[in-house]
């Protein structure tokens, strides 16, 4: 069974980054795409550019609008008659800091978009594939993007390491409920992954991938299978050894460790 029989495919945040590249891979082995973002216009240029663009299904939508995320979900079920893949990628990284007051509906905002809405994008889906996979189908995937930010906590980056880390766990648990439905879940840590949302840090990124790199390598994953992967390749060894480090030395560590960027202070009209 090769990779192209996965036929129709619903991805959100697809409007760029990992999304948009995910996008590009399925389009160019024939996919029908379900593409879910907040902007239209970034939406519509990015299906100008895909193969077969007439088969694909926008859906201009916020994933923390999870009614109408759940509409999206059932418009492309009635349009395409069924779903093959579903990748919760959308999400979002700021850095945050307990003690900055301002911070906290950042960190609600963080959890929201990329746990919440793991949630809130697989749930209309789920009844479907059952049914599919009771009618026979054997290649049915929900696959969450997690982060290797996700495996250790990064100073600075409280809010992410514990969405990214959540999804991990999430996505574990319910991997285990879905087997005997003939679900497979999968769940992808990216490394550094050259991205709109990488491109604002000002430190060094071992291992940096392009992000069509990134979707070849990602599809193949989903397409095994496979319950969970670190990409790239170079990034699994260093997870491996970050869960190692016992915790004073990883403290030691990381405490030297660079904070990425956080969400700009609003601007109070008041003042």
């Amino acid at each position: 069974m090769s990779s192209a029989k996965l036929k129709r495919v619903f991805i959100t945040g697809a409007s760029s980054g990992l999304g948009m590249a995910l996008a590009r891979e399925y389009a160019a082995q024939g996919a029908q795409l379900g593409l879910l973002a907040r902007r239209q216009d970034a939406l519509e240029a990015l299906v100008a550019t895909l193969p077969n663009m007439h088969q694909h299904h926008l859906y201009v939508v916020d994933v923390c609008d999870h009614d109408a995320l759940a509409a999206a979900a059932a418009d492309f079920l009635q349009q395409t008659g069924g779903v093959e893949v579903v990748i919760a990628n959308a999400g979002v990284s700021y850095g945050t800091l307990t003690e900055r007051i301002a911070d906290k509906a950042v960190f609600e905002n963080i959890i929201a978009v990329n746990l919440v809405s793991v949630v809130a994008t697989f749930a209309p889906f789920i009844r479907a594939m059952q049914s599919q996979a009771a009618a026979g189908q054997t290649d049915l995937r929900l696959v969450g993007i997690a982060s290797v930010a996700g495996i250790r906590g990064l100073p600075g980056a409280e809010a992410y390491s514990a969405s990214k880390a959540a999804v991990i766990s999430y996505c574990e648990s319910l991997r285990v409920e879905m087997r005997h439905h003939g679900i497979r879940v999968v769940t992808l840590a990216p490394g550094y992954i050259d991205t709109p949302m990488t491109q604002v840090n000002t430190y060094a990124m071992p291992f940096l991938l392009p992000a069509e790199k990134f979707a070849e390598r990602a599809v193949k994953v989903i397409h095994a299978g496979r319950s969970y992967a670190v990409i790239p390749w170079q990034m699994r060894g260093v997870s491996w050894m970050l869960r190692l480090l016992p915790n004073w030395l990883y403290d030691a560590l990381f405490s030297m460790a660079p904070y990425k960027a956080g969400k700009p202070e609003p601007h109070d009209e008041r003042a």
